[in-house]
């Protein structure tokens, strides 16, 4: 093999495997080398290290023969993966847009979590866009036809304020308040929005004896974005809400991403007066799908196949990413050796 035969080669090699190979050729240094430098490393190198090379050809080839001979992804991409066609721009735009309207009808799984709640504290941990919010509505609605006062804790100030705005279009303005480090709107009101460590702070005030925003009246506390429990810096204000909510409070949290909900439910229902109940799958509503946009403008699939891989062993990138990825790291690499 020429050296130009082994450079086009070693092109179609993808990323992570032609970054080991050049790790092995030129040690640590090659973590830091864009593709065309590895390229040219490597085949420096070649006459030395033909078996590391070779290994790594085969490597490649039988994860492409597993890859052909898997099962194919849900979606329709079997034969996608069949024929080798990779997808074209108009697969994956296709069915994006506005909806045809339809009325709406609560999931078996959203039905459970608000019945749920009137015996005890629920967890929801299922995929983004899977309808939590429906959830969080309809307790809200339950609690305030029971005349209990409502919270709703979010970790950002910007997500306060875009809840803040959501349900005052649902319950109306007079019946939402909003309470932040910067922002204080009409907080007796029955539905009150605020951070995570504005709660903190006033359930603290509370245990000193001093009672504000109706906390002797709360009736539901709803933690989003509940997998900051885990966060290194901010979980303990987490934890300290969820041990101090008054006892009379259900709890509801919320969450796309917890690792380990079946021990927070477990932990809840070891420290609070009520069982918790878990809520939990992993079927996303709205399929994920992946494209690379290019600085020049250019829109191409980002693997081969419309849908996400089922796992990162199984990503195959689209000829053209691969492509545009090669077109701009010469673009950038030019660059900063012009500068």
């Amino acid at each position: 093999m020429t050296h130009d035969e082994l450079e086009r080669a070693l092109a179609e090699l993808p990323f992570r495997l032609l970054r080991g190979l050049g790790r092995a050729i030129a040690g640590p240094p090659a973590l830091r080398m864009g593709k065309r430098r590895l390229i040219h490393t490597i085949v420096a190198g070649a006459e030395a290290n033909s078996a590391r090379i070779e290994a790594t050809f085969r490597t490649h080839q039988a994860e492409q023969g597993a890859l052909a001979a898997g099962p194919a992804p849900a979606g329709g991409a079997s034969s996608e993966h069949k024929s080798g066609n990779p997808a074209d721009l108009r697969a994956l735009l296709e069915g994006i847009g506005v909806p045809e309207p339809r009325p709406f009808v609560p999931d078996d799984w959203q039905v459970e979590a608000v019945e749920a709640l009137e015996r005890g504290d629920v967890i929801v941990s299922v995929p983004t866009g899977s309808g939590k919010t429906y959830v969080a509505v309809e307790a809200t609605r339950r609690a305030m036809y029971e005349d209990r006062t409502v919270v709703y804790t979010s970790p950002l100030k910007a997500l306060s304020n875009t809840k803040y705005t959501e349900f005052c279009k649902l319950f109306g303005p007079e019946f939402v308040g909003i309470i932040t480090g910067d922002r204080r709107d009409n907080p007796t009101a029955p539905i009150l929005i605020m951070t995570t460590e504005i709660l903190r702070n006033l359930l603290y005030d509370a245990a000193g004896g001093e009672i504000d925003v109706r906390l002797d009246t709360l009736g539901l506390v709803i933690i989003d974005e509940s997998q900051f429990l885990a966060d290194p810096e901010r979980g303990v204000v987490w934890e300290e809400t969820i041990i101090f909510c008054p006892s009379q409070a259900r709890l509801l949290l919320l969450s796309a991403s917890i690792g380990n909900p079946h021990e927070l439910a477990a932990w809840l229902t070891c420290i609070r007066p009520t069982p918790c109940h878990l809520v939990r799958h992993q079927h996303r509503s709205v399929p994920l799908r992946a494209a690379y946009l290019h600085p020049n403008g250019k829109l191409t699939p980002l693997f081969r196949t419309v849908t996400m891989p089922p796992s990162p062993s199984q990503a195959v990138l689209h000829p053209e990413a691969k492509r545009l990825f090669t077109l701009f790291e010469e673009d950038t690499v030019y660059a900063r050796r012009s500068g």
